[in-house]
């Protein structure tokens, strides 16, 4: 069974979030410095959707990975790993055709003129992805389904993909989309901004950086990025050092249906924050008040800043899973965050749920003093936490 229609009508809610797009082989450096210089690397897996299905399976949730792989040995070791975090990898498809993507990157910070990447993914399983090839079945299966802009920029066929999946249709999914421009795939196309910002607007659930917003669209500022994006009952913007800063709203029924529009409700529930208007949205929606959450970062030692964006997405799920409010729902995103800076690749095991949860209560004044280095999920307590009552 195929098409969204039929997977639609098939779709039973057995798992919580479903996740798609690509996951490749990643290989770590040995030591800092030039690709050109590192004699050995260590062999990992890395891919925004995968990273967060991996994480929110090792906080104790029902998570699903949907992709497309090679029958080759780095499909195998691909589909293998992520299954060991517990997610479900049943839906992956292999191509007999197309190899598994894999790409090589040096130890230093993304955001640095040292940082090097080098892909290999053009043409890669992953790539051939369509509205034609895919799991609707599997994709409809879950409360959520969340997705990311990396994958519109694999393909055509995968920007098609994107768009059935994000198209309004009664029944489907709640939709998380983590915007994730990535220029350098982007390249040659001049309409990743308006993609990436049409991809947004259609989702009930949106991550966005402030820088990226400002490289992609030229918005600057979480109140303007907010105004672009007035249709999402939850947008979050990421604000690096800064914290992050969440709009959340009730959304109207609307062009998502009653079901997408109720669930979509549910999101933006249990704020307590001071309420602010936003600009109108389409048409077909009621304008809503926002509650408008700022919630500061945490002091990190990062060994790498790779992958935190991913794991905040997942703690921030996670705790909009079991209904916690808008500000622990951050907070639980930087601490998974937090986890994952702290060792050097893209994914770890987050802290214990009951450690987390212990950490998010801590008052405003006892998160800011909070100082979390490499090993602190593995501590019993947090020095903070023990001076806390």
């Amino acid at each position: 069974m195929s098409g969204p229609a039929a997977g639609t009508a098939a779709a039973a809610t057995t798992t919580d979030v479903v996740c798609l797009g690509e996951s490749m082989v990643t290989f770590l450096p040995s030591q800092p410095g030039r690709l050109a210089d590192v004699p050995s690397f260590g062999r990992g897996i890395g891919g925004a959707e995968s990273n967060v299905a991996c994480a929110l399976a090792a906080a104790g949730h029902r998570a699903a990975w949907v992709g497309r792989v090679g029958a080759d040995g780095f499909g195998d070791h691909l589909v293998e790993t992520i299954a060991s975090y517990g997610v479900d990898t049943s839906a992956v498809r292999r191509d007999p055709a197309r190899p598994t993507g894999v790409y090589f990157r040096t130890a230093t910070d993304r955001g640095t003129d040292t940082h090097e990447v080098a892909y290999y993914r053009a043409g890669s399983a992953a790539s051939a992805m369509s509205p034609e090839n895919v799991p609707y079945e599997a994709l409809f299966a879950g409360r959520v389904l969340h997705l990311s802009g990396i994958t519109a920029a694999l393909s055509p066929d995968c920007l098609a993909l994107l768009r059935e999946l994000t198209a309004p249709r009664p029944g489907r999914p709640l939709v998380s989309f983590d915007v994730n421009h990535r220029p350098h795939l982007w390249r040659g196309c001049a309409e990743d901004a308006s993609v990436l910002l049409e991809l947004a607007r259609r989702a009930d659930l949106v991550f966005v950086g402030e820088d990226e917003a400002e490289e992609a669209w030229g918005i600057v500022g979480a109140e303007a990025i907010r105004a672009a994006l007035p249709e999402p009952s939850v947008l979050v913007v990421k604000r690096g050092s800064a914290g992050a800063t969440v709009f959340a709203s009730e959304l109207r029924p609307g062009p998502r249906g009653a079901e997408a529009a109720a669930g979509a409700a549910a999101l933006a529930a249990s704020t307590d924050t001071v309420s602010a208007a936003t600009p109108a949205t389409s048409a077909d929606t009621a304008t809503p008040a926002d509650t408008v959450t700022p919630v500061p970062a945490l002091r990190v030692d990062v060994v790498a800043a790779v992958g935190a964006g991913d794991a905040f997405a997942a703690g921030f799920l996670s705790a909009t899973l079991r209904g916690l409010p808008v500000r622990d729902r951050a907070r639980h995103g930087h601490l998974m965050a937090a986890a994952v800076l702290t060792v050097p690749g893209d994914l770890t095991d987050p802290p214990s749920r009951d450690r987390a949860d212990r950490l998010v209560a801590l008052d405003d004044a006892a998160w800011g003093r909070l100082r979390l280095a490499p090993g602190w999920t593995a501590a019993d307590r947090a020095p903070e936490e023990v001076r806390t009552p």
